[in-house]
């Protein structure tokens, strides 16, 4: 018999944990007189969603600068009149490092914590985005730092989901994740409403160096909150939830897998990649990134040839493809806890009911999208596609916590592997498939494209009803058996 909602293991925490989102949790009280007393009374963000906050942040920043090279990209095509071909397999070779960089960031996060590895990965990828040219005369040069800048980012997505599984409570992740995560959205939409403006007032080069400062920015923001969170959970001797509940303390080192005594934790290769659910996750990861990394590299040709539009005069309608994605996948972790926790149902058919309806809906409107004759149509199907993809992420994205969060940043790492090959070959296939079918101005093409991915949301979502699960399956504290 299934279990259902909080008597479900992945539901098991400590008694400090068992505040809903968004209640305090509890902490020590100061005396009157004692230093701080004031400040805190006056204003106090509790270091969980102090964490949760710049984890948003950062995949705001990294999805800004994918977003920002791709405007500055277009334009420096244009201006070196490369074709569809060779401008897709620029814009896919950020995705060959990044899928290479994939499942060593999440043994990274879990050897050396997750803290220290999405530093890491910041200082580079800012780097590395500094250092790409500013012109398209060279196309190798460009390829080649858009592997260096993937394969920084490689890191960044394991690294965070092995910090919010060691500082949120089971009961927060789902909506954790998805607030985490749906800053690639907010970022996007940011993106795509200031950015091709400031391409077409100071060039495609400023650009580049502006999304690399930001990085480096967001750098400084994560060394300040560390050091506040670390004082704030000493200072209440506040409980960290790792996987199964083993603290970690809030030292340097917070992230790290470890058993009790100190030894680290082995990581089971062989059951998780034997695992039916594991695949189910990876799969949906595939087919989730292959739809939006499609439509992300190349909504501002859509525009250009199919919608007859021009970015930097488009205003704010622009951005509403990613703004609605926001608001969808905040909303897909709350359905998800909503079904598990008021409807009472178990985990794994909280996640599969989201995942169906968010990626059954994508395929409609990606079909649509291939029709669009008219700008508002266009903008309207666009919305819709990238709104209930964003949807499905309260099913999938989420579940890995659900059946490994010892291992989390691992799982992620194999499933955004996954997810990274999608962007490699969709952005470059659908650049050929173009191509192929008379140019970017031919319907054909995009019929083509759209179909492929649509039938790929579908196929995916029907294995994620078959294989997926709820209770943790990987470690000394497993609740499920091998099927």
């Amino acid at each position: 018999m299934a279990q259902r909602g909080p008597s479900h293991p992945a539901w098991q925490f400590s008694s400090a944990g068992m505040q809903p989102f968004g209640a305090p949790v509890s902490r020590p009280e100061l005396k009157d007189g004692q230093p701080g007393t004031a400040r805190r009374r006056r204003f106090s963000i509790e270091p969980r969603f102090q964490v949760v906050l710049a984890c948003f942040l950062a995949t705001l920043t990294m999805y800004v600068e994918r977003v920002g090279f791709s405007i500055a990209f277009t334009s420096m095509a244009n201006e070196a009149k490369v074709d569809e071909g060779v401008k897709g397999t620029v814009l896919s070779a950020f995705f060959w490092g990044y899928a290479i960089s994939q499942i060593p960031g999440g043994w990274a996060a879990q050897r050396w914590g997750g803290e220290r590895t999405l530093s890491a990965s910041f200082a580079l990828w800012s780097l590395a985005s500094l250092a790409t040219p500013g012109s398209a005369a060279s196309p190798r040069a460009v390829v080649g730092a858009r592997v260096c800048v993937g394969l920084a980012q490689g890191f960044l997505i394991p690294a965070v989901h092995t910090v919010l599984a060691h500082w949120i409570p089971p009961t927060e992740r789902a909506r954790a994740v998805s607030l985490t995560t749906s800053g690639m959205y907010l970022g996007s939409a940011a993106a795509m409403l200031v950015l091709p403006s400031l391409s077409a007032a100071y060039g495609p080069h400023f650009l580049l160096r502006l999304v690399g400062c930001l990085g480096v920015a967001w750098l400084a923001v994560w060394r300040l909150t560390l050091r506040s969170v670390r004082r704030a959970a000493a200072a209440a001797a506040m409980p960290l939830h790792e996987g199964g509940g083993n603290g970690v303390g809030a030292g340097e080192g917070s992230g790290k897998g470890h058993a009790k005594k100190g030894r680290p934790v082995a990581t089971p290769w062989r059951s998780i990649l034997a695992h039916p659910a594991v695949w189910a996750i990876v799969v949906n990861n595939f087919t989730f990134h292959y739809a939006f990394y499609v439509v992300m590299n190349w909504l501002p040709t859509y525009f250009d040839k199919v919608l007859h539009a021009d970015l930097a005069h488009m205003g704010t309608v622009k951005a509403l493809p990613y703004l609605l994605m926001f608001a969808a996948s905040n909303a897909g972790g709350w359905a998800g806890d909503w079904v598990i926790n008021v409807r009472r149902r178990s985990v794994a058919a909280g996640r599969k009911a989201v995942n169906t309806a968010g990626f059954w809906s994508a395929a409609v409107a990606l079909m649509l999208m291939a029709g669009a004759r008219s700008k508002g149509w266009g903008v309207l199907f666009t919305t819709l596609a990238l709104g209930c993809a964003g949807f499905s992420r309260g099913g999938f994205s989420v579940n890995h916590m659900d059946i490994a969060p010892k291992f989390a940043g691992v799982i992620m790492g194999i499933s955004n592997t996954a997810g990274t090959l999608a962007g490699v070959v969709g952005v470059a296939v659908t650049g050929y498939l173009l191509q192929w079918a008379g140019g970017a101005d031919r319907p054909g093409g995009w019929y083509q494209a759209f179909a492929l991915s649509a039938a790929q949301c579908v196929g995916g979502s029907l294995l994620f009803l078959a294989a997926a699960r709820g209770e943790r399956l990987f470690g000394s504290d497993a609740t499920g058996d091998f099927p």
